[in-house]
Formats: structure tokens, sequence, C-alpha cells
């Protein structure tokens, strides 16, 4: 069996009445405190009410730039806190794990985004981080890395450090009912990309099979049933399928869809869960097709999980799941802002990206301009 490694959280709390305990353990790590929440800041009332006076709230309205993350920088190293605690979607887990990880560091970002950047390691440890996620799909609160966007370079690229690992995550299904249905779609079929994508992972470990593998079929499902209404049982699968996803690619890594979202997303601006879902039923396809070995066995496997739950077969599972998207209300690349005349950049672009590096078969340009047509 090849070595690996696990990198996880300190601790993680999972289920529902679980966040009820979090200004008590927050608490425990220091008096002054940094609480990152979504554009609606009355989801995080009850939290802030609960830590009391010497916490500062930051308001995150969308996937963070590098000029957002230097203006929280700014007001959050004066502040002088203890922790930084992020409760919301994907977004603002990114920005609340790069202010713990920047807070100390005292430099200019730039010196470790990776891409753009020099990529250079933390030169401080960075500040307990602690994190509540209110959605289901990117599995930010079990990840080393936090996403941050340069619209002057079109890009998406990480902060990166293995030190950044939240201290705590507390997934607390409850905090994510009542979530609108667009949000839950876009970021479900990012969770189920992020089971499916580790499992077919050039990169794989027996650790990340035994997370992502029962997952697949899981999230789906559970996303299938929330299209019919509420539904608190498919809202702690889908929660446990996100965390299940954040963990196994923390250590097994990604593949083409994500190569692809990180340039995509720089480039247009379009929802990260959303480029996912799009791109995910083509890729597969690709990806089936191209494969052999191991990596076929593995992507059948995969399309016959699907094809059970959405009532089809193996062969036609990818296609069919992009059909019961857009049906379900997923825009497509086109809808996304992507035109035919920014494929071939995107392809370019993709090739060189971190995520790509652990999709299970090479693709050339010409099959991954074909995903792109086709997503």
């Amino acid at each position: 069996m090849t070595p690996f490694g696990i990198t996880a959280p300190g601790r993680i709390l999972f289920g529902r009445g679980e966040a009820a305990k979090a200004p008590g353990l927050i608490r425990a790590y220091g008096p002054r405190g940094v609480v990152v929440h979504g554009a609606t800041p009355a989801r995080a009332a009850w939290l802030l009410d609960a830590l009391g006076p010497g916490v500062l709230s930051i308001a995150c309205q969308a996937e963070p730039t590098l000029a957002d993350l230097t203006a929280a920088l700014s007001v959050t190293r004066e502040h002088r806190p203890d922790w930084v605690v992020a409760i919301g979607g994907g977004a603002a887990l990114d920005l609340g794990k790069a202010l713990a990880g920047l807070i100390p560091a005292l430099g200019d970002p730039m010196q470790h985004l990776e891409v753009v950047g020099q990529g250079l390691p933390l030169t401080a440890d960075p500040l307990p981080f602690i994190a509540l996620p209110t959605t289901s799909g990117t599995g930010a609160e079990v990840t080393k890395n936090a996403v941050i966007g340069l619209p002057d370079h079109g890009r998406k690229v990480s902060l990166r450090d293995d030190r950044m690992v939240a201290r705590l995550a507390i997934v607390d299904p409850a905090l994510t009912d009542g979530c609108p249905w667009a949000v839950t779609l876009s970021s479900g079929l990012d969770a189920v990309t992020q089971v499916i994508e580790p499992y077919v992972s050039s990169k794989a470990t027996p650790y990340t099979d035994a997370l992502a593998r029962p997952a697949i079929g899981l999230g789906l499902g559970a996303l299938m049933r929330l299209q019919a209404g509420a539904d608190a049982e498919a809202r702690d699968r889908l929660a446990w399928v996100s965390l299940c996803g954040g963990l196994a690619l923390a250590n097994s890594g990604l593949g083409a869809v994500h190569g692809f979202a990180g340039v995509i997303g720089g480039m247009t601006g379009a929802a990260h869960g959303a480029i996912c879902g799009a791109l995910l039923g083509p890729v597969l396809a690709a990806n089936r097709a191209a494969a052999a070995g191991d990596a076929q066995t593995r992507l059948d496997e995969v399309c016959s999980t699907l094809a059970g739950v959405l009532g089809c077969t193996a062969e036609v599972a990818p296609a069919r799941l992009q059909t019961w998207a857009q049906a379900a209300g997923l825009p497509d690349l086109a809808a996304l802002g992507v035109t035919p005349a920014m494929h071939a950049v995107i392809v370019a672009a993709a090739e060189g990206a971190s995520s790509m590096k652990g999709n299970p078969v090479s693709l050339p340009p010409a099959v991954l301009r074909a995903v792109l047509e086709a997503a």
C-alpha cells in the first residue's frame, strides 16, 4: 500500500444542534475575535450576541477578491484578535480562513498567493480558525486553502498552508435549513463533484476512498429529495456528503472540473458551485471515454452509482445528470458568461491548474474544448 497522510481539523462536530456549543468553545481561544459572516448578518446574529463584546464582525458580500481581503486585513489587524470564526457559505469561510492565516503574517498577501503571487509559506502561525458552514457544498471548513479572486488577472487562486486547517469545524445541518433552492442546487452539485473527483483521482488513497465512495449516490439522492421541498433528513445527508468531500479533496486532490472552475470563475465571476455543476456531466463523460485500467473501473462505478439514483444506464448517466441539473434550474456555461471565444484561453489556463493534476486521465486540448462546448 502506498504511504499517505491525513490532513484534518483538530476537532470536528457534526449533527443537528451542535452549533449551540460554538460560543463556549470559541471563547476558550481568548476574549477578542473576528467573526466573518455572509451578506446577511441576521443569520449570524445569534452567534455574535452569544460571543458578546470584544468581537469584530466582517461581512463577506461575495466570493472574496484580493481587494476584499486587503481591506479586511487592515481592519482586523488593528483589532488584534485572538481567533477568527467564519459562519456562512464557502466564500465567508475562505475569507475567514485567509484572515486567520494572514493577520499574524503582516506581509502583503501576494507573497503567499499561488500562481499569480510568490506562493511563499506563511511567516507566522495562523490564528485559531473556527468554521461553521451554512451551505452544503465547498467543504472549506476542513481544507487547508482559501480561494481568492484576482479580477485583474482573471483568475481565482489559493492561499495554502497546512497550518490553515481549522482548529474546530462545526457542521450543523440545521444551519442550512431554509437555504434557497438555487444555492442548494449549485452548492450541492459542488459537494457531489467533490466526492466524485477525489474517488477517481490519480492521487486517491484508502482514506479518501472510504469517505468519498459511499457519499456519491447519497449526495445526489439528497439533492433530488430537496428539489421536492424542505426535508431535514436530506439536509443532514447533504451536509455529511459536503464534509466528506472536503476531507477527501484535502487529502487526494480534485480533477478537471475544478481545474476549469478556478479559471472560469476568475474570468466571469460566476458562482463556483454552478460552474462545477455545469461541468460535472461533460467531464465525467470525457474521462470515461479516455480511461483504462483502475481509472476506468472507478469511473464505471461512479456512473453506475449515479445511474441507480437517476434511473438510467451507466452509459448515459453523465448526460442524464446534466439534463436533470439543467431542468432543476442550473444554468449552463453560456448562461454563466462563458462564450466560445473564451474556450481556447480557458483550456490553456486550466491545463496548468493544480486541480488538473489529479484528473484520472490526461485530456488533450481538443477534448477539453469539447467539454466546454458540451457544458
